[in-house]
C-alpha cells in the first residue's frame, strides 16, 4: 500500500536545505493546512504560466532597468496585483493560490510572487524583512531598487530613511535579504497572529507547528 505524506512531513521536506528550499512551492504549500485538497502541482502550472507570459513580454529587454521595468509594468499593471486594503487581515491573503487567483494579497505575500517572477527573468530579486512592511530588493549594477509590493512604488533613499526612522536601526541593516526560511517564517507568523485573534485554534496549531518545523 502507498504511504500518503501528511502535509507538514511534505513541508518538513521541501525546507531541510536553506540553499535550497524552493521558495514558492514551500509558500504555496502553507495553505494546505486550511484546505487540506489543494492540488499544489495545478498552482505551480498557473505559476509557470504567469512566469511564461512575462518571459515572452521581457524577451526584448536587453538590459537589467528594462526587465525591471518589464516586471513591474507586468505585474502591476498588466496582471493587476496590488494590495488587499479593503481586506487585509484575510488569510487568504497568506495563500498564495488565492493571491494569484484574486490578484490581491499583503506585501509578502505579493513580494514572494514578485521575487520568483523577478528571477524568472535572469533579476537578482530579493525579499527584505522590513518592519511591519515587507520589501523587494533589486540588484541593479552597483546599486539597488527597492519597491513595495503593496503598491507597485519604487522606494527613494528618503522615503526608506523616514520608514526606517523609528526602529533606530541603519537602514543597510534593516534592507538586509531576508532568507527563504526567514520569509517562511515570517508568513507563518501573519498567520499565526490572524488565527488566534480569530479564535481558530486548530488552524492556530497546524501553524506553530510548521513554524516549530523552521525552528
Amino acid at each position: 500500500m502507498e504511504s500518503i505524506v501528511s502535509a507538514l512531513d511534505y513541508f518538513r521536506l521541501l525546507v531541510q536545505e536553506d540553499r535550497s528550499i524552493p521558495l514558492f512551492e514551500a509558500a504555496a504549500s502553507i495553505a494546505t493546512d486550511a484546505e487540506p485538497g489543494l492540488d499544489l502541482e495545478q498552482v505551480q502550472t498557473t505559476f509557470d504560466q504567469l512566469a511564461a507570459r512575462l518571459a515572452l513580454q521581457a524577451r526584448s529587454a536587453a538590459t537589467e532597468s528594462a526587465r525591471l521595468g518589464c516586471l513591474l509594468r507586468f505585474f502591476f499593471d498588466t496582471e493587476g496585483f496590488t494590495g488587499n486594503v479593503a481586506e487585509y487581515y484575510s488569510p487568504a491573503n497568506s495563500y498564495l493560490h488565492r493571491v494569484l487567483e484574486t490578484r490581491r494579497g499583503i506585501p509578502i505575500t505579493l513580494a514572494v510572487l514578485l521575487v520568483e517572477l523577478g528571477r524568472h527573468i535572469g533579476l537578482e530579486a530579493e525579499g527584505v524583512s522590513f518592519p511591519g512592511h515587507f520589501l523587494v530588493r533589486i540588484k541593479l549594477g552597483d546599486g539597488i531598487v527597492v519597491v513595495d509590493p503593496f503598491t507597485g512604488e519604487s522606494l527613494s533613499r528618503e522615503e526608506l530613511e523616514r520608514r526606517a526612522s523609528p526602529y533606530g536601526v541603519p537602514l543597510a541593516q534593516l534592507l538586509r535579504p531576508a532568507s527563504r526560511r526567514e520569509i517562511l517564517m515570517r508568513m507563518l507568523r501573519n498567520l499565526e497572529s490572524i488565527h488566534a485573534q480569530a479564535g481558530e485554534d486548530a488552524l492556530l496549531a497546524r501553524v506553530r507547528e510548521r513554524l516549530e518545523v523552521l525552528g
